[in-house]
């Protein structure tokens, strides 16, 4: 897939990255860092894809390419996080500065999160589908907030170059209509999802979002959505989802897309269940790890 990136990121004269501005980042790129060092500092959920990354990017760079860092909702998460540090509350954040609501949408998020886990350890299966749900629903503001500042910063810094390649991932997708509002009608757009048709695959296209990211976007675009059915059915496949996906980096060939096949394994299996079916199998795969549910699904699916 890395290399699959930077082929697409060389065909612009800037490349815009998902992440806050960081210094260390600016040092790591100019070589005046390692890429060891540089990521010793950060907690990487893929370590081994993050140091591919950041030489693909040290060669960008040689190569002439602006690289910025370009993520507003975290660098304002990131400042608020000091701001408490030194003793302030939320309290002492201003009602009319941007820091406010960013607050309230992670301090939202973050509470449903916890609730969610409290529900799933003991409680029923119709409850943690519930804690599912409202978790999705402030996730989805979330979302709907940092997309919106992504989209205005960008737009900005945008009309300094003759072509830009954003980096974001497929939960995002609002951004790119955001973009639309907010550049130039002159201004082509244009969607890349890395992962179609790539090599050995099979219609990755048509398994492209897990049934949370579902669930998640039908928040973002129809925030009063309401169709009981179609919600609780995402809701309890992601929870059997959750179960069956990596929590590990998988590093055994790097070049073979091994996260998307496993993200494509699990969606395509989770899809194939029913409301009842995820009843079932929750009860039993809830306290399991990995291994032992994939066994399970799989052993359910195969009757």
């Amino acid at each position: 897939m890395i290399t699959r990136i930077g082929r697409a990121m060389r065909k612009h004269q800037a490349i815009f990255l998902e992440e806050p501005a960081d210094s260390d980042f600016d040092q790591m790129l100019s070589g005046t860092r390692t890429v060891e060092d540089y990521l010793s500092g950060l907690d990487a959920e893929y370590p081994e894809f993050s140091r591919e990354m950041c030489y693909m990017l040290r060669d960008l760079k040689e190569r002439g390419k602006k690289i910025i860092q370009v993520e507003p909702y975290l660098e304002i998460l990131l400042g608020i996080h000091v701001h408490f540090a030194e003793g302030n509350g939320p309290a002492d954040l201003a009602r009319d500065a941007i820091q406010y609501p960013v607050y309230l949408a992670e301090r939202n998020a973050t509470r449903a999160l916890i609730s969610f886990y409290d529900t799933s350890i003991n409680a029923s299966f119709e409850d943690t589908i519930e804690a599912v749900k409202r978790f999705a629903r402030t996730d989805a503001a979330r979302f709907r907030l940092r997309d919106s500042l992504r989209a205005q910063a960008m737009a900005s810094l945008a009309q300094e170059f003759s072509s830009v390649y954003v980096e974001a991932g497929v939960i995002h997708y609002l951004l790119w209509r955001n973009l639309r509002q907010e550049l130039d009608t002159s201004v082509r757009l244009k969607l890349l999802f890395l992962a179609d048709d790539a090599d050995g695959l099979a219609s990755p296209r048509k398994y492209r979002y897990a049934p949370g990211d579902k669930l998640t976007l039908l928040y973002i675009f129809h925030p009063s959505y309401s169709e009981t059915h179609r919600e609780n059915i995402l809701a309890a496949r992601s929870l059997i989802y959750s179960k069956l996906i990596a929590k590990n980096e998988l590093t055994e060939d790097l070049t073979s897309w091994p996260h998307l096949r496993d993200e494509l394994k699990c969606i395509h299996m989770t899809n194939r269940l029913s409301l009842d079916d995820c009843r079932n199998l929750y009860l039993r795969v809830r306290h399991s790890d990995t291994r032992q549910a994939h066994a399970v699904v799989q052993a359910y699916l195969s009757r």
